[in-house]
């Protein structure tokens, strides 16, 4: 990817959350455009490589993983539930099942990497759709049910941790969706959320 390489994690103590206030102002003005998927996808993938090309905002306990399983963090649902903005955490070896989204979604790399699996229906239950790929620091992908909604996401770095920046269509943590098993039957869950309170993105006084 062009420009990946000028790309470096910046350590502070103090998280920039400057960044995240601007994207998420960004995004706003993104969907009171309009619901055009195409143009809030293309327009949101600019913004989400702007906020992921440095690493200094996300504060440490949303980047925190879990022993056994990934965790999703709430970082921002807009007051209207037209978007929310999650990082996913992702610990050695973790990985969802297949699933889908049924809305929207743009997904980031922070850090690390992320090994993704696409599929489609087909009559005996799922295939790929495309070969797995590695979606590496600074990369930004999109789903949807329009382009493609069903993988399959695992940590991409052995015996380390992942973390990746995802921006929904929705409230994601209170969507209806489903996970499948390969011959494709589904099983309804609502992920909800790992944290139970959010970053304060709004005290400018500091």
């Amino acid at each position: 990817m062009a420009g990946l390489s000028s790309l470096a994690p910046v350590s502070s103590s103090v998280p920039n959350l400057g960044r995240l206030r601007q994207f998420v102002a960004d995004m706003s003005d993104v969907v009171d455009q309009g619901d055009d998927e195409a143009a809030i996808l293309a327009a949101g993938k600019v913004l989400l490589e702007r906020l992921i090309a440095v690493d200094d905002w996300l504060p440490n306990e949303y980047a925190r993983p879990h022993p056994e399983r990934y965790q999703q963090y709430l970082l921002h649902c807009d007051s209207r539930e037209r978007f929310s903005v999650v990082s996913f955490v992702w610990g050695a070896g973790q990985a969802t099942p297949i699933h889908d989204h049924t809305v929207w979604g743009l997904v980031g790399v922070l850090r690390g990497a992320e090994y993704v699996e696409s599929y489609r229906r087909a009559p005996s239950g799922f295939e790929y759709s495309a070969p797995p790929a590695v979606l590496q620091r600074g990369e930004v992908d999109a789903v949807s049910p329009r382009i493609g909604d069903v993988h399959r996401v695992s940590n991409g770095v052995e015996g380390g941790v992942s973390v990746s920046i995802h921006v929904y269509g929705a409230n994601i943590g209170a969507v209806r969706r489903a996970t499948y098993v390969p011959d494709g039957t589904p099983k309804p869950f609502i992920s909800g959320y790992a944290n139970t309170h959010l970053p304060n993105l709004w005290d400018r006084s500091k």
